[in-house]
Parts: structure tokens; sequence; C-alpha cells
């Protein structure tokens, strides 16, 4: 079954947050997986939600999502992504 990350982003640091961007991509396609949404927050229906900004990127399986956010390669990539922005980073596995 396919694993999901969903990040749910408020941007504060603009140059770091691009910076972030410009190389996490490699390492998502590294273990598999792919850029399926980037997008900016337009309305909240119901609930709240302060983020702006929201990615989603699927992989494989779990195994691949778990072994990318382990990778040490990810992992230098996370004092970057702290100072550019807050994010709030889940992961699913999709169901039948």
């Amino acid at each position: 079954m396919p694993a999901y990350i969903i990040g749910h982003i408020a941007i504060k640091n603009p140059e770091q947050w691009d910076a972030y961007r410009t190389r996490v991509g490699a390492t998502i396609t590294a273990w598999g997986g792919e850029l399926v949404f980037r997008g900016k927050k337009i309305e909240v229906f119901n609930g709240e939600h302060p983020q702006t900004d929201t990615v989603v990127a699927r992989f494989p399986d779990r195994a691949s999502v778990l072994g990318w956010h382990a990778s040490p390669e990810y992992q230098a990539l996370i004092p970057l992504r702290d100072a550019g922005a807050d994010v709030t980073l889940i992961s699913y596995e999709a169901s039948a």
C-alpha cells in the first residue's frame, strides 16, 4: 500500500524555506517518493488551520516513507526546515 506525508507549513523565513525546498525533493525521490501536491490555503471551512501552505508526497510503501524520514540526507535538512518554517509533518498509510 502507498504511504504519504502531508506537511502543513507556516513560513517564517522565506529564504531559508526556499533553500530547504530546493534540496528536499532529491531526498524524497531517492526513496521512490514523488510530489503529489503543493499549494497555498484558500479558505478554512471548518475548524482551525493556522498554516498557510500544504505539501503532499506519495511513497511506494510504509517502509519507504519511514526510511526517507530517518535517512541521514533528510535528517541533515531538518535544521534548515525548522529555521524556514513551522511544519507539522504527518505520515499516512493508504487503506483499501
